[in-house]
């Protein structure tokens, strides 16, 4: 006899076929803390019997949208790209969409969005803004990255200080005598600025020549290739080491150099920060402070979906770690 086909399969049929608890497969279905093992057995239950959930009785039901704005100034940084497809993945695997917003750094479009996730009453917010004026509101559930915009609101971030000072330390370690800090700036205060005072705490404290030269990111970057241009004298570059506050800059030090002929790591070592790989070559672009993306992305979420008195205003500081990308003396 040929067997039916459950065309519609339930929430019941799930548990049948993963072996496990009503209760248990509606808190894996619903976003809610769950064993590994067991939730496992639920995805691969739902995937076998092609379960659907139902989200707009879900929705009636719960109160919610299960929707996430993802307020982001740009997706052209790579660790904006990569905290992106981090910060998707981890929604969905709790049965939550990610609504993505882009505001290029604008005051007024971050303003709207949050307007927007109002207006569809979506569940919560995970941004990293630029607006030194921005209302926030106690209706959203917030958790930003890398900026404190309130007591209350929770703060995920790397531990920018100790990035700092593992770059210091590092060039130091490989022979560097005279030190240079670069970076390209925001005007409003953030996490980041902890990797210029890091790296000064080292130098300082280890009698080391150093300067740091900040750039701010909404002006003309040719201060920052006219600085280098000036201190290059008979093919000699005046800092034998160089920290950049991201990779993307650092690549662009690389370039500006070894166009004028300053053998990067040889003469002049650098290292950036952030972690970025090169999707062509499978290797990080340069020797860099790697940044914890997917534990950033993880954390972010599950304070913001399972929010208690403990993280309400906390500033979550992940670890951070040198890796080395060829652009210094290993």
């Amino acid at each position: 006899m040929k067997r039916e086909t459950n065309l519609n399969p339930t929430m019941k049929d799930v548990a049948q076929e993963s072996g496990l608890s009503l209760a248990t497969v509606s808190k894996v279905i619903n976003g809610l803390p769950v064993g590994k093992a067991s939730r496992q057995k639920v995805e691969t239950a739902i995937k076998k019997l092609g379960y659907q959930v139902n989200n707009y009785a879900r929705a009636l039901k719960s109160n919610k949208t299960y929707s996430v704005a993802l307020v982001l100034p740009s997706l052209k940084h790579p660790f904006f790209a990569y905290l992106t497809d981090e910060l998707t993945k981890c929604l969905m695997s709790r049965g939550y969409r990610a609504v993505l917003m882009i505001t290029n750094y604008d005051p007024d479009a971050e303003q709207k969005s949050f307007a927007m996730v109002r207006s569809n009453k979506m569940d919560g917010v995970i941004a990293l803004t630029y607006s030194p004026d921005l209302e926030v509101g106690d209706s959203i559930s917030i958790v930003t990255i890398d900026r404190h915009l309130d007591e209350d609101i929770p703060c995920v971030s790397s531990d920018n200080f100790r990035g700092g000072e593992l770059a210091a330390k590092k060039l130091i370690e490989l022979g560097c005598r005279k030190l240079l800090f670069m970076r390209i700036t925001s005007r409003i205060q953030g996490e980041p600025n902890k990797r210029c005072a890091g790296f000064e705490s080292v130098c300082q404290s280890r009698n080391i020549d150093y300067e740091t030269l900040l750039f701010v990111d909404d002006e003309p970057e040719e201060p920052i290739f006219q600085f280098l241009e000036d201190h290059i004298h008979d093919g000699e570059f005046e800092y034998d080491g160089i920290f950049c506050n991201s990779d993307i800059l650092a690549s662009q030090v690389i370039r500006f150099l070894s166009e004028r002929n300053i053998s990067i790591p040889d003469q002049v070592q650098l290292i950036g920060y952030d972690g970025i790989i090169d999707r062509f070559t499978d290797r990080y672009v340069c020797s860099t402070i790697e940044q914890p993306i997917a534990q950033m992305a993880e954390t972010a979420v599950n304070i913001l979906l399972n929010p208690d008195e403990n993280t309400t205003g906390a500033n979550v500081c992940l670890p951070v770690r040198y890796v080395s990308g060829g652009t210094t003396k290993e």
